[in-house]
């Protein structure tokens, strides 16, 4: 009798944890690939992994990105029109961003560069603030749906951005139910006291950098992939299961997908799902960004029939 409660005991726990919602906002045949993956992953014994880029996939990034704009936010509020040293090296950076390459290296290098001198707090404060203050509305439900669904398959779910780690850590473990450590990004040598430096930690997490942080710091491979843009392609292909494009960019073409569009390219995966969460301005707010000339991100609008609405 003991044994055959404990039995039935271990099968509720066992069925409920591998529950699958549908996704609402996703489309039948999404959610039927989805779950038919899922479901195949319960036999596995091995770590079963997947991973997200942030801006753009988990969260909107219309009109402009939130580490833009908390870096701007910022400088304006604490160094724009001061001449003292410090305020003058910081708005040097400033315009070194504004007005140069925004895709590679030499630009995450100086948004640490920016941040160099602050306490690690301070650098999650900053972004947990500027989320709370002009993004709170941009997280994107599916998705949150969608990590719920693999957690509750037994996934480790990490996050990798091109953004600054510390500046987005605090609050998308807040919001994603995440550790911490599982939020990854461009990282800067922490030094004494907890001050942040300017020595970037390699591999960047930069386009094909992304990949190289996968296999260094992640130590598997993903199972699960998804991302929006050129800049998650060698990640997405580092997986060995599903791949997930979020408003994919079907204008532009892309050297390193054959001329494709980013669109063009995953279509012709069998293994790739292409879906849509709605990206539109909210808010009406004032942006430091857009004040300063940066131009605006693309719009990706969904029929209003299949927007969530908390």
């Amino acid at each position: 009798m003991l044994f055959a409660l404990a039995f039935a005991v271990v099968f509720a726990v066992d069925a409920q944890t591998y529950e699958y919602k549908p996704i609402k906002g996703f489309q039948d045949n999404t959610n039927a690939k989805i779950e038919a993956f899922l479901e195949s992953t319960v036999p596995m014994k091995t770590r079963k992994v997947a991973v997200f880029d942030c801006d753009g996939t988990l969260f909107g990034q219309a009109p402009y990105y939130l580490a833009d704009e908390a870096l701007y936010d910022y400088a304006k509020r604490t160094y724009a029109g001061k001449t003292d040293a410090k305020s003058k090296e910081k708005m040097q950076i400033v315009d070194s961003l504004l007005h140069g390459d925004n895709v590679g290296v030499d630009f995450v290098q100086n948004r640490v560069r920016f941040l160099s001198g602050m306490t690690a707090d301070e650098v999650q404060a900053l972004g947990n603030d500027m989320f709370h203050e002009k993004y709170q509305n941009k997280m994107y439900p599916e998705m949150k749906q969608l990590i719920a669904n693999l957690e509750n398959f037994g996934f480790e779910v990490w996050i990798l951005s091109a953004s600054p780690e510390l500046l987005y850590q605090r609050f998308c473990a807040e919001q994603l139910g995440l550790p911490e450590d599982r939020i990854l990004g461009v990282k800067s040598r922490v030094g004494e006291g907890g001050v942040v430096t300017d020595e970037l930690v390699y591999p960047v997490s930069q386009d094909e950098g992304k990949a190289d942080v996968v296999r260094t710091f992640i130590k598997a491979d993903p199972l699960f992939v998804g991302g929006n843009s050129r800049g998650d392609l060698e990640m997405m292909e580092t997986s060995v299961g599903l791949k997930l494009m979020i408003n994919p960019d079907d204008k532009k073409p892309e050297k390193v997908a054959g001329g494709k569009s980013i669109k063009e390219y995953w279509e012709a995966d069998p293994n790739c799902i292409i879906e849509y969460c709605n990206d539109v301005p909210t808010g009406g707010y004032e942006y430091v960004t857009e004040e300063w000339g940066v131009k605006k991100n693309a719009t990706n609008a969904k029929p209003s029939e299949m927007v969530i609405n908390y």
